[in-house]
């Protein structure tokens, strides 16, 4: 393992060479693609240094033990057993940063939010959703566009499609994939009954040109007038536009903007972000069958997360994670069910690795 690190740490080397270089600087393209690599061995690199001097220095301490000065000696004693501690947790974090990084990790993501059994408590609770994402993002300085909505007559959403801006939005928000289940008393139920809805969940990372090529030639694109609240610049002008990926029948719609021309970027980025994710999906299934279980595929067919508003209990059922704080949950502090899940998921990819070895 150390050697496969040490090779790293050369390749680490020569890349803070190439980025300082007059010919890559003025190769953008170069440029990023170096930026990134070099960023992606930050972390490793700065730990796999620690880890260094940290043996260095439980050699030196094991040394100072030989010395007749008693005073020395449990000092060194003392100091070595904090090195030991920290060696133990380095070699841990190190296992996990040489694990295969998702390439999709860094990227923003396309946040698709569809209001599924329940009627319109289902879209209510679309709505409550879209809020904890959004309050999520804010805490994390992320930007929401929202770039469709389709609005409940109750309120809520019956569908809301937006897009999530920031650095390792992926990351954070990639779990969030699957059937969200809700269990409350809704304002419309005079006997206090408890009702049960729920609401399914999209995380797509947000295809780059470079991800994928679409052939234009494979394209519908159609225009139409808007409907909805917009004033009468909304109903008059034929800004909305729909395109479809005829080989794969994928089909977007947008009518948020005013302009033709950015309705239509805005669909093509949904478009290529519900490709992309199709094709990883496949890839996934394809892992999954040469293997027990498939880590982190996010598998939407499957309840995920139970939210039970008269117990004030949120429970995640893939890790059995359970949490009496409701309201801050909604509220969008969801970070440390984030946290657990990218903890548990890592844990799931160590335990199969060391298996395939």
């Amino acid at each position: 393992m150390f050697d496969k690190i040490a090779d790293l740490e050369t390749r680490f080397g020569e890349l803070e060479s190439l980025l300082s270089d007059p010919e890559v600087l003025a190769n953008q393209v170069e440029f990023r693609k170096l930026s990134k690599e070099h960023a992606g061995l930050t972390e490793l690199i700065a730990a796999y240094r620690e880890y260094k001097k940290v043996l260095s220095d439980i050699e030196g301490n094991k040394e100072l033990l030989k010395e007749p000065d008693q005073e020395m000696r449990e000092m060194a004693q003392a100091e070595l057993e904090t090195l030991e501690e920290r060696r133990e947790q380095l070699e841990s974090e190190i296992q996990v940063l040489l694990l295969p990084k998702d390439p999709n990790d860094d990227k923003s993501v396309v946040l698709e939010i569809r209001a599924g059994t329940g009627g319109d408590e289902s879209a209510l609770f679309a709505g409550d959703l879209f809020r904890m994402y959004s309050r999520f993002a804010e805490t994390n300085r992320w930007k929401v566009e929202v770039i469709s909505a389709s609005e409940s007559e109750r309120g809520g959403f019956k569908e809301v499609i937006a897009l999530v801006e920031g650095d390792g939005v992926f990351a954070k928000l990639k779990y969030e994939s699957g059937t969200h289940r809700v269990q409350r008393v809704p304002e419309t139920e005079a006997q206090g009954r408890i009702h049960t809805s729920a609401c399914t969940v999209a995380v797509m990372p947000e295809a780059e040109d470079i991800d994928i090529d679409i052939n234009p030639a494979d394209l519908k694109i159609d225009v139409y007038r808007s409907s909805g609240a917009g004033g009468q610049h909304v109903n008059t002008t034929d800004s909305a536009v729909r395109i479809t990926h005829i080989p794969t029948g994928t089909v977007v719609a947008c009518q948020e903007e005013r302009s033709q021309i950015k309705n239509r970027a805005k669909a093509m980025k949904v478009l290529k972000s519900r490709i992309l994710d199709n094709i990883v999906m496949e890839q996934n299934a394809k892992m999954a069958a040469d293997r027990k279980s498939q880590v982190g595929s996010g598998d939407r067919s499957e309840r995920i997360r139970t939210y039970n508003f008269p117990q004030g209990r949120m429970t995640d059922h893939r890790i059995g994670l359970t949490l009496y704080r409701l309201d801050s949950i909604m509220a969008g502090d969801i970070a440390e069910i984030a946290d657990s899940l990218r903890a548990h998921y890592q844990m799931e990819a160590l335990q199969a690795q060391s298996e395939g070895m």
